[in-house]
This record gives structure tokens, sequence and C-alpha cells, in this order.
């Protein structure tokens, strides 16, 4: 007991290995599957696409870091993981200096101008790909049928978006990615590999997308009147990437348990009813987006019960 020292240390008391870089290294490694996939189904544009797409977010970080005059951040591995789920997002036939204006309004605008990394309100990639369909409607639904290793415009198979928009598409293509779509959504099997990687090393938990899938699922069910379209409506489209690899977004998304099950069953009601009675037949980044301006509302109203403080008026 002599030698027994009481150490006093500043906080944090609690201390974790994680750091941003390794779980920006994480989701990277998570999305291989997904870049695979998309390599394999459209051929190697998808793979100059995503290239042109992370050397883009990397570079309008360093150049607007300096701007602001503030900490390179391109180490922590973020502008790369926005580039590649930006890539995700869009048709393998988008022109290239669109995807270049793409990661400059991921990077600059939804990213930069709120105070970079951990500061912004939606999440980058989701911002940019709102940004080109909102901006290039035709070329961000200009959807090609893939051909294992090339694409094949004037095919007439039928794509993801034509599904959500009530034409036929069988379970299995879906599921594997043999249908048209967005690079990095088209195959759940590519997706779901991935999630798997993420929730095994912990990066991930299974509250946001289960919540996220299960409240889709039941109401697209209600809606439809059947469940023969229940697996193909969790297929097609971003659902499967938004809700574990998007609407996971540390930043952008709740941090309490509570919190992170009500932003899910947000974002499944939304996309379920933008899928059926919208206008638009996807619906998974509006959600998101829609739900990450509700987090700062959600967090307060989930909050822990705070002790130890005093009632307002009295001494503590």
């Amino acid at each position: 007991m002599e030698n027994d020292k009481l150490l006093v240390t500043s906080s944090p008391h609690i201390r974790s290995k994680k750091t941003v870089n390794t779980e920006m290294r994480d989701v990277i490694i998570a999305l291989m599957p997904s870049l695979f996939a998309s390599v394999y189904f459209f051929g190697l544009r998808a793979l100059i696409l995503t290239a042109v797409s992370v050397l883009s977010c990397v570079v309008f970080e360093f150049i607007s870091t300096k701007i602001m005059k503030r900490k390179s951040t391109i180490g922590d591995l973020s502008a790369i993981v926005t580039g590649i789920l930006l890539a995700f997002n869009i048709p393998v036939t988008l022109p290239i200096w669109q995807l270049v204006l793409g990661a400059f309004f991921a990077i600059v605008v939804c990213k930069q101008l709120f105070g970079g990394l951990g500061q912004n309100i939606v999440n980058p990639a989701l911002g940019a790909r709102a940004f080109l369909l909102a901006s290039w409607p035709a070329s961000m639904s200009n959807f090609v049928v893939p051909k294992a290793g090339a694409f094949d415009i004037e095919a007439s198979a039928t794509t993801s978006s034509t599904f959500l928009s009530g034409g036929e598409a069988s379970t299995f293509d879906l599921f594997i990615g043999n249908v048209g779509g967005s690079m990095g959504e088209v195959s759940a099997l590519a997706i779901l590999i991935g999630a798997a990687y993420l929730l095994i090393r912990g990066v991930i938990n299974i509250r946001i997308p289960a919540a996220y899938i299960i409240t889709a699922g039941v109401l697209l069910v209600i809606f439809k009147g059947s469940f023969d379209q229940l697996l193909p409506q969790l297929f097609a489209g971003g659902l499967m990437l938004g809700a574990f690899f998007m609407a996971t977004d540390y930043v952008t998304t709740p941090v309490t348990p509570k919190g992170e099950i009500i932003f899910g069953v947000g974002c499944g009601i939304l996309t379920a009813i933008i899928r059926h009675f919208g206008g638009y037949p996807e619906g998974v980044s509006y959600s998101i987006l829609l739900m990450n301006l509700c987090v700062p509302l959600i967090e307060k109203v989930t909050r822990p019960k705070v002790f130890g403080v005093a009632e307002k008026g009295k001494k503590a």
C-alpha cells in the first residue's frame, strides 16, 4: 500500500483504439465487394468513375482546407469514403464533368462550409446525389442494363428503377445485381457482404439498418397488399446501400440507442411513402437527407436524463 499512488489524469478516462482513420479504413474495405460487383456488371468505366470521384473529393478536400486555413484532413480517409459512396449513387453513363461537380458539392458545400468532418448536417454523398439529380435529371436517370463486364444501352431488360415504377424483375437478378441502376446499389449480395464485415468489426450496429429495413418492408407490404414483392422491393434501388452505409453515418445520425431506432423508422416510413405515393420511384436518398435534418430534435428528445443538476431556481 505504501507504493500505491493516486493518478489524476484529464478526461477522457475511457479510451478506445478506434480512430477516424481506422473506422474509415474499415468502411472502405466493406465497400470493396460492391465495387467489384459494379466493375463486373458495368465494366471498366465503373472503376474509372469511382477513381475520378475519389480523386476529385480528395483534391477538393485538400484545396478547401488550405483556403479555409484548417488542418488537412486527407489522412483520415473520410474524403475517400465520400468519393466511393458518391460514385455508387450515380449511373455508369454519367458524364465525368458532372461527377466532378458532384464531388465539389459533396466536399465543399455539404462538408467544409459547415466546418468539416463532424459538423456537416447531411451526408455529403447523398447531398451531392440530390444536387446532381436536381441539376441533370436525365443524366442521373440514364440507367443501363449490365452485361457482365460491359453495358448495353440498347438492352430492354428491366432496370432497378423501372421495376420500382411497376416493371418486372426476378428476385434473384435484383439480389445478385443483374439489373440496371446506380453503380453501387445494384447488388444486394455485395452490399450485405460488406455490411456483415462492418457489423463484425463493430463499426456499425444493427439498430438503424434493422429499423429502416423492417419499417420499409412492413409498410410496402401494406401499401402493395401482398408479400410477393417484399424481397424485390428491399433488394431494388438503394435501400440496402442506404440502410447499411449512409443511414449509419456517425456525424449525421443520432448517437442514442432510442434515437437510432427512431431515425431508422423515420427513414423507412419516408422511403415507403415516396416509393408508393410519390412520383419518384426510389426515395432512399431523400428519406435519409430529411431524417438527417431531424437529428438534433431526435437527440434532444432521446438524450439520457442528467443527474446531479440543480432544479431551476434552487441552489445545488
